[in-house]
């Protein structure tokens, strides 16, 4: 519909107030409304933004059935300090930061985000409409929404990219929690300022290694990622029948079978499965498994989700991190010691078991243990030490374990009736030091609530196992002698004037070789982050590591569900 030209002197605000009385009407922003001289057209568009923001807010941040904005408070915020001024167009013109703006968003996936978050289609078709339609050109709603639309996604661009996706976290270190309207306001201040965008964006990520160098691989990811659509299979499933039409479809989409209406048999089910695993490079035993299932996920566009959710972790982080730090990834079974940016000692890892996770959390080395004792924690005293003593109290003697009361005193497991006990026992379990101690012979305390720390192990051969989540919830660190010897420098270098040190590198040699129990107070306490990262970027590529105990997975279904 055409307004008649005795319509265009009216307020836009009063003309909606006329043309709105039901919910028959068409919406705010979809009432054509044609200026014949483009000098005029600001007027009405400034108009016209006021009034689709105030209807926008009394329906749910919508301007119409199919548009809603997403940050619709920052964006009145900032329309009401500008007096409702557009801003991306002048007299029926893109201006170039519009072109800028819109071009961001089309390329957005190079910063791990998603242009359909930024109003992208709309846009486009917005875009096509006022470049190619002379009649489209001269109607103020289409550069009204093209206005209100370029301003959410540029708001909802610096939050994502500043803040990220993920609600925070109790870990997170970023003092950023909430972001104020002025800082939205200012950042788009500035790009109009500067006339320029993308510098005024990239000021806004964060400034990690990490994060620069995971940025990096992604433009080679985007180049040869593929992009098909694959069904996503969900396992466990409870309802078995759901799961086997699932994988068969996913198996068809891969061309592993092709397209029937009756399902196969178990044992062709079986072949098939066999046939899958061998293409994937899996154990094949035609069996369906966990290992299958996350192999079948894990496609390009889920590959792409797991680097939206990492590059999003690295926001949570502090804007600068110490010049010295342990960095444990748990999924890559990594620990790196970096100094001053540059990593020093780079060690693998034994962590925790999906059943038994090792946590995330911040905390500082505080002391360190030679030929430490292992006091038994209570999970494994109900599912394993207890049910052995109940079978026979030589159950200890066996494991090398002590039995001590709460007065510190050695207790006879035959002089106990273990058969009352169900929920726990009275006592701690302890094992001796020495060299079959399942610590190893030392040990990194740091107060944390879990009773986790970082420590050697007895079962060193199994830092050639490719993964390694065995542990019972404590980090198992192959590279533990480097480590105390950091430790030691480091204390003995920043060591204040007529203050004393009461170790050093070589105390610390002499005390492992005479199997001497001691504990060393570390006076720099070297700040300690463990944390989940299941992608990072090396050399322009990205390794991704397995979603060992599933978080990437719930963060997906949480926030990326519909990408």
């Amino acid at each position: 519909m055409v307004w008649h030209k005795h319509y265009l002197l009216i307020p836009a605000a009063i003309v909606i107030g006329i043309l709105s009385p039901s919910c028959k009407t068409k919406h705010a922003a979809d009432k054509p409304q044609i200026i014949e001289k483009p000098a005029e057209m600001d007027v009405h568009v400034n108009e016209n933004i006021e009034a689709v923001i105030k209807y926008a807010s009394d329906n749910n941040g919508k301007i119409n059935d199919s548009i809603r904005l997403n940050v619709l408070p920052i964006v009145e915020s900032f329309y009401m300090g500008t007096d409702y001024k557009n801003v991306w167009s002048r007299n029926e013109e893109w201006l170039p930061l519009a072109d800028s703006l819109f071009n961001f968003i089309s390329n957005s996936q190079a910063y791990g985000l998603y242009p359909s978050d930024y109003h992208y289609r709309d846009i486009q078709a917005i875009k096509d409409k006022l470049e190619n339609d002379s009649v489209a050109k001269k109607d103020a709603t289409f550069w009204t929404k093209a206005d209100l639309l370029l301003t959410d996604g540029f708001m909802q661009i610096t939050k994502h990219l500043k803040q990220g996706r993920l609600l925070p976290d109790s870990l997170s270190l970023s003092a950023d929690s909430s972001l104020t309207d002025k800082f939205f306001a200012k950042n788009l201040k500035d790009v109009l300022e500067t006339n320029s965008l993308v510098n005024v964006l990239q000021t806004l990520e964060p400034a990690h290694a990490g994060y620069a160098e995971l940025k990096k691989g992604l433009p080679g990811f985007l180049n040869t990622m593929d992009r098909r659509v694959y069904t996503y299979v969900v396992y466990p499933n409870k309802d078995s029948m759901a799961l086997v039409k699932s994988l068969e479809k996913r198996f068809q989409e891969e061309s592993f079978a092709t397209m029937s209406n009756v399902l196969p048999d178990s044992l062709q089910f079986s072949e098939l499965i066999k046939k899958v695993q061998k293409a994937k490079g899996l154990h094949v035993d035609g069996k369906i498994s966990l290992t299958l299932v996350k192999k079948l996920n894990l496609t390009g566009i889920e590959r792409f989700k797991r680097i939206a959710i990492t590059l999003d972790r690295y926001k949570q982080l502090t804007e600068h991190l110490p010049d010295v730090y342990i960095w444990v990834n748990l999924p890559s079974y990594t620990l790196q010691l970096m100094d001053h940016d540059s990593v020093v000692i780079n060690s693998k890892t034994i962590v925790g078991k999906p059943t038994t996770r090792t946590p995330a959390l911040n905390s500082n080395i505080t002391d360190m243990v030679t030929y430490p004792q292992w006091t038994i924690p209570n999970s494994i005293i109900k599912k394993d030490v207890l049910p052995g003593l109940k079978n026979s109290p030589s159950y200890l003697a066996k494991k090398g374990f002590s039995l001590i009361n709460l007065k510190g005193e050695t207790i006879d497991p035959y002089t106990v009736d273990w058969q009352k006990y169900s929920l726990g026992i009275p006592y701690k379990v302890v094992q001796g030091s020495g060299d079959d101690n399942a610590l190893g012979i030392l040990k990194f305390n740091f107060n944390n609530p879990y009773n986790v720390y970082l420590h050697d192990t007895n079962q060193r051969y199994l830092f050639k196992n490719s993964t390694r989540a065995l542990s019972h919830g404590c980090v198992r660190v192959q590279e533990w002698e480097q480590l105390a010897f950091y430790i030691a420098r480091n204390d003995s270098m920043h060591l204040k004037a007529g203050d004393s040190l009461s170790y050093n590198t070589d105390s610390i040699k002499t005390w492992l070789m005479n199997k001497e129990r001691r504990r060393i107070i570390v006076k720099n306490k070297i700040p300690i982050f463990i944390r989940y990262f299941t992608c990072e970027g090396k050399d322009g590529k990205i390794t991704f590591y397995d979603d060992v105990y599933g978080e990437d997975k719930m963060l997906r279904d949480k926030y990326f569900s519909n990408k």
